[in-house]
């Protein structure tokens, strides 16, 4: 089995995130709702942890990071917990779901919303950032890298255009954190979501938020929290302010884990062996007749991605294709519909390639042998 579908959640995982996830199963009980010593090793599991997480995001208060199930919920608390009906928020072409589907909602409920294009290389137009901005715009929302094309935000661009304006920046960091180096306590990021189970190489269903000191955003649940349990209300400090019930404390054990094991790896020696397994695996499916691929290959400083799609076949039945032969790939709309728009894939999809230091050369190699099995005998027939 060949696993090229790192973008989607990273496999294997390391041994020691699995084992950190099994210890914690076996030895912590529920943090905050007890004295007993099971209670207690929880909590100093989940203050480590949150410790751990604000080093390698260089947060200098770790108070400022709160665990979620995801990148998805950290996104839907950012976007409902700031934005209010009259509110103008700006987005991008190249978003996953997880970003357009609550600002669809919120849309339908009063705020108001630009979407900048993108063009045919997946690349967002910038310069429309000017254009797009309102009295009433309060925030900028956006992925960091896209999980399509594996194409980059220019993020100093974005942050220095909304610290210039008085704009909320919204990270949506899903693909690139475990990937690209971010210094909270340098950067202008007001809020950065970020999963456990991609480039941080964590387990699923554990994620988290960051949101800078003075931003308060309302809770998108409330309840227990294991603290001030007679008051009314939920409490309003961080991180419990958005932290309501049983944290996922396994999911949290692995997710430590997951942040020392790229420390350990170093992240400049994680992002030089990715950036050569996609240089070469680019410009081995760029010779195959037929092989059509997507996004902006004149930046190297792009994800480990590469999609693509065989002229005359649907992108389902190449990924299909390629599973017979032991090789994972996604195809479809990769919960990025207004990107495939621009790409002109709404129809076809796309054939995914994503990569991390974990695969080799040779897996990569026996992929792109496969793909040109595929595209000699199916290529220009009309199949799908």
């Amino acid at each position: 089995m060949i696993y090229l579908d790192q973008a989607a959640t990273s496999l294997p995982k390391p041994r020691e995130v699995v084992q950190a996830v099994a210890q914690a199963l076996n030895r912590a009980g529920s943090s905050g709702r007890g004295g007993h010593e099971l209670s207690l090793a929880a909590s100093r599991l989940i203050f480590q942890a949150r410790l751990t997480a604000a080093e390698f995001f260089r947060c200098s208060d770790p108070s400022r990071i709160a665990f979620t199930a995801n990148a998805t919920e950290s996104l839907n608390l950012a976007l409902f917990g700031l934005l209010e009906p009259g509110d103008h928020v700006i987005t991008t072409a190249q978003e996953h779901n997880s970003v357009l589907r609550p600002l669809f909602l919120l849309q339908r409920q009063g705020v108001d919303l630009t979407i900048l294009p993108a063009d045919g290389r997946g690349v967002v137009d910038l310069a429309a950032l000017r254009r797009a901005l309102r009295p009433a715009t309060k925030a900028v929302v956006f992925t960091h890298g896209s999980n399509l094309t594996g194409n980059l935000m220019d993020l100093d661009v974005v942050l220095h255009f909304c610290r210039q304006h008085g704009l909320v920046s919204i990270v949506d960091a899903a693909q690139t954190a475990g990937w690209y180096p971010y210094n909270l306590a340098e950067q202008s990021i007001d809020i950065l979501c970020f999963t456990g189970h991609k480039s941080l190489y964590g387990p699923q269903g554990v994620g988290g938020i960051y949101v800078r000191s003075g931003l308060h955003l309302r809770p998108l649940k409330v309840g227990g929290s294991g603290i001030q349990t007679f008051s009314r209300e939920h409490p309003q400090e961080m991180p419990e302010a958005l932290e309501a019930g049983t944290l996922n404390t396994p999911g949290i054990a692995g997710l430590q884990a997951g942040l020392d094991y790229v420390q350990n790896q170093g992240l400049k020696n994680i992002v030089k062996l990715e950036a050569d397994l996609t240089r070469r695996f680019y410009q081995q499916v760029t010779e195959i007749p037929g092989v059509v691929v997507y996004g902006d290959f004149q930046v190297w400083e792009r994800l480990p991605i590469v999609a693509l799609n065989i002229k005359g076949v649907e992108a389902s039945i190449v990924s299909r294709l390629l599973a017979e032969r032991g090789i994972c790939t996604r195809s479809g709309g990769h919960c990025a519909p207004l990107l495939h728009q621009a790409l002109g894939t709404g129809e076809q999809g796309a054939v995914r390639f994503s990569m991390s230091h974990l695969n080799s050369r040779a897996e990569l190699d026996a992929a792109v042998e496969a793909l040109q099995n595929i595209a000699q005998e199916y290529g220009g027939k009309g199949h799908g």
